[in-house]
């Protein structure tokens, strides 16, 4: 596996994967690699014939300076496992090789980006937006993976390149992986005491035992139940629970309002923001 920083060496080198006629796959991460980006990769490496993995910290979908400054950072590591999946390029640019000028570009994602997600963190998908457009364009991808975790992202992305001229592009949602507990996996679990740890898979248990109240329960009770649940819990916080429908993201109020049910969370475990979803 090769390791490259200088977006000028990684496009030199897709140029001369595209003459042989060969596919890419990408996988964009921020790092601080876990089993879930693992899978990312593996179905990468069996779907392409090159795996490219960015490991790259976004500064532009930051609104919270202290996140982005504790945000962990394992390149090693990251390295070390990304060669051990098969990958066969690292790509850990600098800040400046993503944005060698000031990136001001504005993009519009309405209606899915005024709901969850959108309002609680201003700004953020217009940074995802920038630094993954800048990565398709660096890449030329035929396929990129992301993970179902970051559902709100996940649609986002796929209106990007609807919207924004990357309708070649296929973009692979992959399931949540989890750990035996149930436990969402994430790099910010790394912020996790063992004992934040245990009390963190009560937001996935809160989740899973939703779905079996659902036919007693309408929508608002469902949303209320998951919330008092997860309040009740010493140490947690639910910033939001919102049950959307699956395309849209709109919020419903009624379960036959969509056949595409997803209850998506975020919940503060002292200083560390945590995100869930389930389909209902």
């Amino acid at each position: 596996m090769k390791v490259i920083s200088a977006t000028s060496e990684l496009e030199v080198a897709v140029s001369f994967f595209k003459e042989l006629g060969l596919t890419v796959g990408l996988v964009p991460t921020m790092g601080a690699l876990h089993n879930g980006h693992a899978s990312l990769v593996k179905k990468c490496v069996a779907e392409n014939d090159v795996c490219i993995v960015s490991v790259f910290v976004n500064p532009t979908q930051f609104n919270n300076a202290n996140d982005l400054a504790t945000y962990p950072r394992t390149l090693e590591a990251d390295c070390k496992l990304l060669e051990s999946l098969g990958a066969n390029i690292a790509f850990a640019p600098t800040v400046d090789q993503i944005y060698p000028y000031p990136d001001t570009r504005q993009f519009d994602f309405t209606p899915l980006d005024k709901v969850m997600e959108g309002p609680m963190r201003p700004g953020h998908f217009n940074g995802v937006a920038q630094v993954v457009s800048r990565l398709f364009d660096i890449t030329k991808p035929n396929r990129a993976y992301f993970g179902e975790k970051d559902f709100q992202q996940l649609a986002i992305i796929r209106e990007m390149c609807r919207k924004y001229g990357y309708n070649d592009l296929e973009i692979v949602g992959c399931p949540i992986v989890r750990e035996e507990s149930g436990l969402a996996l994430s790099s910010r679990n790394a912020r996790l005491s063992d004992s934040q740890k245990k009390t963190a898979v009560g937001i996935s248990k809160a989740l899973f035992d939703s779905k079996n109240i659902k036919n007693s329960k309408n929508v608002a009770e469902t949303k209320q139940w998951v919330v008092d649940t997860i309040n009740a819990i010493d140490g947690m916080e639910v910033e939001y629970y919102e049950i959307v429908d699956g395309n849209t993201l709109q919020p419903i109020s009624d379960w036959k309002e969509t056949s595409y049910p997803v209850g998506c969370i975020t919940v503060y475990l002292g200083d560390v923001r945590l995100i869930d979803n389930i389909k209902y």
